[in-house]
């Protein structure tokens, strides 16, 4: 026979009685122990239901189906999200326990060091014309425009891949500002307000993107057009040139994706672009501008989902003997992502010393994971993350 739960429609409370349905739940880490009796959380007694062929019966005797139970729970944001990313972790013979559990720092995070740096430029007389409409610039002095290019790898010196042929640069929107702030760039036709101005009106969040550009191009990045791989822009280390070398391309082996913390993303295209990027190979880094968070974290209203346990050399890691490994994110394919509701996600981790799992499930209901571990870029005011796709 399977388990019985015991459904107090009052409180809400989710109760297993019998003895050897509370030592089979207990031995599987499963709900809170209280003087005999185990109290599950809904998710838990959902998956009960669902696979553990156990019967709900309420204080009255009535007979409670998977959904008269998740009727009750309705308000519980991302009800169904949140239970079949518990399920498919459950079903992997792996660990979830609720995140308001989660109790001091647990150290296991580690963040992944960038190289640090400050970009200079000669100081060059530069004069070129802004195309309002294509958001570009122009300079057509040969010589400065090349040495812009192969030195210091701003802006497009010739044809793309082709530099010898042709004799103007292009300097694409980002650039141009850098340049008019940075670089002694003066324009023909535009001041720095008027180019700024219409990057703003043109561009979703043109600020965040501006400010992310400039954040690592002064540490001596080099950031180009992100347009081929789905994301704002592909970036290249401190020192890599356009020039090739050994008769070979370099190729740019990251890409960044800004999420401004005013922005939402429908977590489908959020998710094919990661996709995309680790289909060819680069390193999928998200960048949230804006100053960087110090909230409090409150335990008994977490931001996220479970706490994870992982697995170990020769086994699992259980709350028994082991620690959580990660704090799970749970999300729907066809939800949409608030920039500021994930700064604040992340952060909660980082006060906990654990890495978020973000686990996305389609309309399918399958689950994909994707890890977030957290970057150090030296003398940045932003928050940078690597995100890797993950089979646990």
């Amino acid at each position: 026979m399977g388990i019985t739960l015991y459904l107090d429609r009052k409180s809400g409370k989710i109760a297993v009685k019998e003895p050897q349905d509370v030592s089979s739940l207990a031995n599987g880490f499963y709900g809170k122990m209280e003087k005999g009796i185990v109290y599950l959380q809904p998710e838990e007694a959902m998956y009960m239901l669902d696979i553990r062929n156990a019967k709900c019966v309420d204080e009255a005797g009535n007979t409670h189906t998977f959904n008269d139970l998740a009727s009750l729970f309705l308000k519980k944001k991302k009800l169904l999200a949140r239970y079949l990313t518990f399920k498919d972790w459950r079903d992997r013979g792996l660990m979830a326990r609720p995140s308001s559990e989660a109790e001091g720092n647990y150290g296991r995070t580690s963040a992944k060091r960038y190289k640090g740096g400050e970009f200079k430029i000669d100081s060059y007389a530069l004069q070129g014309v802004f195309f309002l409409d294509d958001l570009i610039t122009v300079i057509d002095d040969e010589a400065s425009g090349k040495e812009l290019y192969e030195k210091y790898w701003i802006g497009q010196f010739g044809t793309y891949k082709a530099a010898h042929r042709g004799k103007i640069a292009k300097l694409d929107i980002y650039e141009t500002i850098y340049l008019l702030k940075h670089g002694n760039l003066s324009l023909k036709n535009a001041k720095l307000e008027d180019v700024w101005a219409e990057a703003d009106e043109r561009i979703k969040y043109f600020e965040d993107m501006y400010s992310v550009y400039e954040d690592w191009r002064k540490k001596g990045y080099v950031l180009k057009t992100g347009f081929k791989f789905g994301t704002h822009f592909r970036i290249y280390f401190p020192g890599a040139s356009p020039v090739r070398e050994n008769d070979e391309w370099i190729h740019s082996k990251h890409v960044v994706h800004v999420f401004s913390r005013k922005s939402k993303m429908l977590i489908s295209e959020w998710s094919r672009a990661i996709r995309v990027a680790h289909s060819v190979k680069k390193t999928f880094i998200l960048a949230i501008p804006g100053k960087k968070l110090d909230i409090k974290v409150n335990a008994k209203r977490p931001r996220l989902d479970f706490l994870l346990y992982h697995r170990k050399k020769g086994g699992i890691e259980t709350p028994k003997d082991g620690q959580p490994r990660f704090l799970m994110y749970s999300l729907s394919e066809d939800e949409y992502i608030g920039g500021e509701e994930l700064a604040e996600a992340l952060f909660e981790s980082k006060h906990y010393g654990l890495e978020v799992l973000l686990a996305i499930s389609d309309r399918e209901s399958s689950i994909t994971y994707y890890a977030v571990k957290r970057i150090d870029l030296p003398q940045s005011d932003y928050e940078h993350f690597e995100i890797e796709w993950m089979q646990p």
